[in-house]
């Protein structure tokens, strides 16, 4: 292969310096030397890692180990106290949310009176329906809350999608808690359900629920894909702000209503247990970017042409390292200019932090992201992050797979970079449409090989009636595939017949770590 480099002068862009190769491990343990008397340590080199000493545990329930040489230039840094971060796994997040739920029903047990009259069996259910409907809307909001263990740990695209669906188990309690008090009333005061529902709309926390519903409606309607294609992002999101209101408006009806009234150790709890989500809210939404803004002063630095309608974009603050991005996570980027300083966008970094720079890579596909390449340096910019579980963190194989799929490239190539591995140990399979599609074309083949990894770049139509993403190809290219993790992110069609193409080749669906930015 020929030798590439990229003129440049900008540290991301210089050639990486080779990986030394692991040693392979003596047959026997020789006699060690008498130890010399210990001399006083000596600092470290700047920027040097000392590899951690090895845990002994099972061998038959630990995972293969990676190679332990680690080029010290591929490892970002993790700030001054080199703190990790904290991961919430998501078994642990479903417990803690089927435990709230389990909390919710025992509360309403407490307080049910038996009895067979119809009227009561109404109100009972109606109960327990909008109790949890109403902790579910604080699961919901928890879940969008931005919390950095959690979006670490379970993923931002996971995230959203379980947003999504309890979003319609929500709606559901409501419409059941509804219906349910309804004909609980009618039953009791003999009226008909017309009646009836004046009767209930004449109180003030009903109405209030009644507003708060409807605005949970229209959540849901716009979060609907068909709709939400026809609508422009600010317009949503306007929407989804509504939700917030809603709450309110929910909280206020809960406060009212006998199971939270009546006692007092019950409403103080459940008003907590509102005021610890809202305040989450405020603080990772708002106070947390706000503060990263002015601590970090964030600004364009340059903006480069990559290919047709493809930019990176070099983005320089003051203690960059203090945010702790990760290799494969991304931010979500404001430019303080016209046209996008109202959306926050996300992407991912696309090469590790170094000298208080962040890179991104961008292709233009909308009107946003044609904005993104006419950015000026000097523009000052807001990053909210890093978010994202697409990191070496979720790795349990020492041989890994990066499977990339467009401009899906820019996180694997990070990864890339600096997964830890010998030679043959991380293979990267680049799927694109021609060679004008491929990004960062010569930098990947400069990492491949000064790590003697393998690269190939799966070129043709997505129609062709070749499938490079076929099981029995991805096998020919990487003969012990089910031995592999798989590392994937592409356009989300891309990603479905991947991952199907994967599991059908043997890859348990344990081991293909993606994130869906559709859902980001």
């Amino acid at each position: 292969m020929p030798d590439v480099t990229t003129e440049a002068s900008h540290p991301l862009y210089v050639p990486l310096a080779p990986l030394t190769a692991p040693r392979a491990e003596e047959p026997r343990r020789r006699r060690r030397p008498p130890v010399p008397p210990a001399r006083p340590a000596e600092p470290a080199a700047a920027g040097s890692v000392r590899p951690a000493e090895p845990v002994a545990t099972p061998a038959a329930t630990r995972p293969a180990r990676p190679a332990r040489s680690v080029r010290p230039s591929a490892v970002p840094s993790a700030g001054p106290s080199a703190v990790p971060a904290l991961r919430l796994a998501p078994g642990r997040l479903r417990a803690g949310v089927a435990a709230g739920a389990g909390a919710v029903g025992l509360l309403w047990g407490l307080q049910a009176r038996p009895s067979a009259r119809l009227d009561v069996l109404f109100a009972s259910g109606a109960h327990l329906t909008g109790l949890l409907a109403g902790y579910g809307v604080l699961v919901l909001l928890l879940l969008m809350a931005r919390i950095p263990a959690v979006e670490h740990g379970v993923g931002a695209d996971r995230l959203a999608r379980r947003h999504a669906l309890g979003g319609r188990y929500v709606l559901g309690l409501i419409a059941a808690h509804a219906v349910l008090a309804l004909c609980g009333h009618a039953v009791h005061t003999h009226a008909d359900l017309v009646t009836a529902a004046g009767d209930l709309l004449s109180y003030g926390a009903i109405a209030a629920a009644t507003a708060g519903t409807a605005l949970l409606v229209a959540v849901g309607i716009t979060s609907a894909r068909s709709v939400r294609r026809r609508l422009r992002h600010e317009t949503w999101r306007a929407v989804h702000l509504g939700a917030l209101l809603a709450a309110a408006l929910g909280f206020v009806h809960q406060l009212a209503g006998p199971d939270i009234v009546g006692g007092l150790l019950t409403r103080w709890l459940w008003s907590l247990a509102h005021a610890v989500v809202a305040v989450l809210l405020v603080w990772y939404r708002i106070v947390v970017p706000v503060r990263a803004a002015l601590r970090h002063d964030l600004r364009v630095a340059e903006v480069r042409d990559e290919g047709p309608g493809v930019v990176s974009v070099l983005i320089r603050g003051r203690g960059v390292d203090r945010l702790r991005a990760e290799p494969g996570q991304f931010f979500r980027w404001r430019f303080l200019r016209r046209g996008l300083w109202a959306t926050a966008l996300p992407f991912s970094l696309s090469a590790p932090v170094r000298d208080d720079t962040l890179r991104i890579t961008v292709k233009a596909l909308g009107d946003h992201t044609r904005r993104v390449r006419r950015l000026r340096p000097g523009t000052r910019v807001l990053a909210t992050g890093p978010f994202g579980a697409l990191t070496a963190h979720r790795r349990t194989r020492r041989k890994v797979l990066l499977l990339a799929g467009g401009v899906g490239i820019t996180p694997l190539r990070a990864l890339f970079e600096t997964l830890p591995g010998g030679p043959g140990d991380v293979t990267l399979l680049y799927r694109a449409s021609d060679s004008s599609s491929v990004v960062l074309r010569e930098e990947l083949e400069a990492i491949a090989r000064e790590r003697r990894a393998d690269l190939h770049f799966l070129l043709g139509p997505s129609d062709g009636s070749f499938d490079p993403l076929a099981p029995r190809a991805l096998r020919n290219l990487v003969p012990d595939l089910a031995a592999h993790d798989v590392y994937l992110c592409g356009p989300p069609a891309m990603a479905r017949a991947a991952t199907a193409s994967l599991r059908r080749a043997g890859v348990p669906a344990s081991r293909i770590h993606s994130e869906d930015f559709d859902h980001a």
